[in-house]
């Protein structure tokens, strides 16, 4: 060891308050096919209100809703019936006192009326002649011209990732490409003699694949992001600050695997300083104590633990927010979670945040969250869970049959 020690240590609800980088990534036109999850960089308003036209919301008849008060099964109304609206055209009748037009669902009411009653309530009784047997309020049955956007207000607001409904939105508002922040790019670091890459077919003693930086990729590409892997650098000095230099050049982010820690073949804390400045070093977090925090030139820089578990679970809590909010999105969108009991106790220690992989499964008074242990190399650790529970900081414990929320992994 060669006594370095952790400094400037923070709580990871420090590090999502505080470290609050001001990149962002700039604009660029995306069409809907790809806009899906995209963060808009500006509201998007209305060109026009929407529908656009009155139009009904069922079958029927429109109508005066004047001309069917006090109607009932045993005293109708009469109206006469003066034509149809034709679905996709503009009606060629309009509606007068007494008298009625049949229209779809979707129709544009026509001038003069106020209201549509529904085909149920109503019936044909002679040629030319509409029974109603309930009365209609106005507007009942109709929606606004503008009822559903009015000219000028937001389609979808700045800053928001983009839904399936927002889509649908943006089409029938005939927006067909929005101005939206560009994926960051993330480059992924992995550090260590011992890292081969994935592909290496026979490993010798000593030497494991690198299979967080895959895992990394995948995270990254989840929360928007456009994964970079930056390679696998060696342990020898000058190595990490000469291939982040580079990777500095056009990345948003950059993600170093592994020397994030204060051993003697730990250098990630000595190349960061040496290109920017440190922002915190160690989080009271287990697992992920030895992460590093820090801007390189305007760029922000996440130091990882060496071991694949803690290295997941740090990005999964604190990287993640980070690229979606590279990417103009100050909330980033909740993670699904359930509620489930404890089936067993869990040990804490007060100051640190736990974070416990779980597996679910079927209780005695319901679901039940069993937690899973293993050394933070293990990834198939996380591999068995279906997700995870934090133990907050002032917590020495959680006893079993607590009820928990469960992070469920997507």
């Amino acid at each position: 060891m060669s006594g370095r020690e952790f400094f400037t240590a923070r709580t990871v609800a420090e590090a999502l308050a505080e470290f609050r980088p001001a990149r962002r990534t700039k604009a660029e036109s995306v069409g809907l096919a790809a806009a899906l999850h995209r963060v808009p960089a500006e509201d998007v308003v209305a060109p026009a209100p929407l529908p656009g036209f009155a139009r009904s919301t069922v079958d029927g008849y429109a109508v005066r809703a004047a001309d069917t008060y006090g109607a009932s099964d045993g005293l109708p109304s009469y109206l006469d019936l003066l034509g149809a609206v034709r679905m996709g055209a503009a009606p060629e009748v309009a509606v007068r006192p007494g008298g009625c037009v049949a229209v779809p669902t979707g129709g544009v009411l026509p001038e003069g009326a106020d209201a549509v009653v529904m085909v149920e309530f109503t019936a044909e009784t002679l040629p030319g002649c509409v029974e109603v047997t309930r009365p209609v309020a106005p507007g009942g049955g109709v929606v606004r011209a503008d009822e559903d956007v009015a000219a000028g207000t937001a389609l979808v607001p700045a800053g928001r990732p983009l839904r399936a409904p927002d889509l649908g939105m943006l089409a029938a508002a005939g927006v067909t490409s929005v101005a939206a922040h560009a994926r960051p790019r993330v480059a992924i670091i992995s550090t260590g003699d011992e890292v081969v890459p994935p592909d290496t077919a026979q490993l010798t003693a000593g030497q494991v694949r690198d299979a967080t930086a895959s895992a990394l990729a995948g995270l990254v590409a989840d929360a928007g992001g456009e994964p970079v892997q930056a390679g696998i650098v060696t342990d020898e000095p000058g190595a990490l600050r000469e291939r982040l230099t580079e990777a500095l050049v056009d990345a948003d982010l950059v993600v170093i695997s592994a020397g994030s820690s204060v051993g003697a073949r730990d250098e990630t804390a000595g190349a960061v300083a040496a290109l920017g400045t440190v922002w915190c070093h160690g989080l009271a977090i287990k697992p992920g104590k030895p992460t590093l925090l820090a801007e390189c030139g305007g760029v922000p820089v996440l130091g990882l633990p060496g071991n694949p578990l803690s290295a997941l679970v740090v990005f999964r809590l604190v990287g993640v927010p980070l690229v979606w909010r590279l990417a103009g999105c100050e909330d980033p969108p909740p993670e699904p979670a359930r509620r489930a009991r404890l089936a067993r106790n869990l040990a804490s220690a007060a100051g640190r945040l736990d974070v416990v992989q779980v597996r679910l499964v079927d209780g005695t008074d319901g679901r039940a969250a069993e937690p899973l242990f293993g050394p933070s190399a293990l990834l198939s650790v996380l591999t068995r869970a279906d997700g995870y529970v934090v133990v907050p900081e002032p917590a020495t414990g959680l006893d079993a049959g607590t009820e928990v929320e469960v992070t469920l992994y997507r």
